[in-house]
């Protein structure tokens, strides 16, 4: 990009970090009312637009509160979902009770990875939470994509960092991919860094938040491994290392794509071709059509994809088609301790603040 250009750019952003840091002032001096709900409330957000790994993290802190022996709802905005209800259950913690295009593919994937969370999407996440409470017994909420949503009280703030993202922390949209100033980061709970596959890879970006926010504590470091393959509109399972020294074609419609190329291609599958669609892209036999052309001109049988987009494809196979989804498992590289400690809601890990 040219500097003059970056330039023009920054002062277009400039606008935006201001509203984003009135929004916080006004909630810090009590202009704007922050909703309390009578259950713990932990969120997982980032500072930046989508990619940085939330949905697993949710599913790892689901199960964790449940081994605990605590009934979870997880209260998501179900973003590009097609219900306009308000409020929708998406899962009652025994059934999924709608499809991906109605609940939102994200909300949708979490019901059917943790069967015995109740899933809710809706707008108004206070509204939603007092919705469920109306309806089923709760212990403590999981509130998706939370960091901003500060008009609801949270118990615990997690921040998730993409490592691998430094320059998208750089500056605000519509430059770089902030939706606040990374001074915002001073609001967490704790700061997890995701996509690592050791401690040191998190340096660059933590070096970032620490020049903006001094007093932060040592970050939890989070890495993203595949765990298998799925075969879609089907039962079948392969392992990790089914597909080495195949190739393929590999389509997504998520936040960060380079991030799925690159754990493709860490288990040994050579990639043809990358398609890469907008996130929680909704798809059609078209699509599917033009998948199936980029494979047959590259000489390919093997179709891969997202576990986040599995089930908006299924109707749009064939039975002949070789599509198979990565599922993901969340691994804490270190941390896992402090991390605990915060998931069991104990008193001195609570924010002093509301907002």
């Amino acid at each position: 990009m040219r500097p003059m250009r970056q330039s023009w750019l920054r002062w277009v952003g400039y606008p935006y970090e201001v509203a984003a840091r009135l929004r916080l002032w006004g909630y810090a001096r009590g202009w704007f009312q922050t909703h309390r709900l009578p259950r713990p409330v932990i969120s997982i957000g980032n500072l930046t637009m989508g990619g940085t790994g939330k949905t697993p993290v949710v599913m790892y802190v689901v199960d964790r509160l449940i081994a605990q022996g605590k009934r979870v709802a997880i209260l998501s905005r179900g973003y590009r979902r097609r219900s306009k209800a308000p409020q929708l259950l998406v899962s009652d913690g025994q059934q999924v009770l709608v499809g991906p295009e109605e609940a939102g593919d994200e909300p949708y994937l979490m019901a059917r990875r943790c069967p015995h969370a109740v899933v809710a999407v809706g707008a108004d996440r206070y509204a939603l939470g007092q919705w469920v409470l109306s309806r089923l017994p709760v212990d403590c909420f999981v509130l998706d994509d939370g960091f901003q949503h500060v008009q609801l009280h949270r118990d615990v703030d997690l921040l998730l960092v993409d490592a691998t993202d430094t320059a998208g922390l750089r500056a605000a949209l519509p430059v770089g991919r902030l939706r606040e100033p990374l001074s915002a980061a001073a609001r967490a709970s704790a700061v997890l860094i995701t996509r690592v596959d050791r401690e040191e890879a998190g340096e660059q970006v933590w070096r970032q938040l620490v020049q903006a926010c001094p007093a932060l504590p040592s970050p939890v470091c989070v890495g993203f491994t595949a765990e298998e393959f799925r075969r879609i509109g089907g039962d079948e399972g392969r392992p990790r290392d089914a597909f080495r020294g195949r190739s393929a074609v590999i389509f997504s419609g998520i936040g960060n794509a380079g991030s799925f190329h690159a754990v493709v291609a860490e288990l040994g599958i050579t990639v043809i071709e990358t398609l890469a669609f907008p996130d929680h892209v909704h798809y059609t036999h078209a699509m599917m059509e033009t998948i199936r052309a980029r494979a047959h001109a590259g000489g390919v049988d093997l179709l891969v994809t997202t576990e986040k987009d599995a089930d908006k494809v299924a109707p749009f196979l064939n039975a002949d088609d070789a599509c198979w989804a990565i599922r993901l498992r969340t691994q804490i590289i270190s941390g896992q301790e402090r991390l605990e400690r915060l998931l069991r809601l104990e008193p001195e890990s609570r924010p002093a603040s509301d907002a």
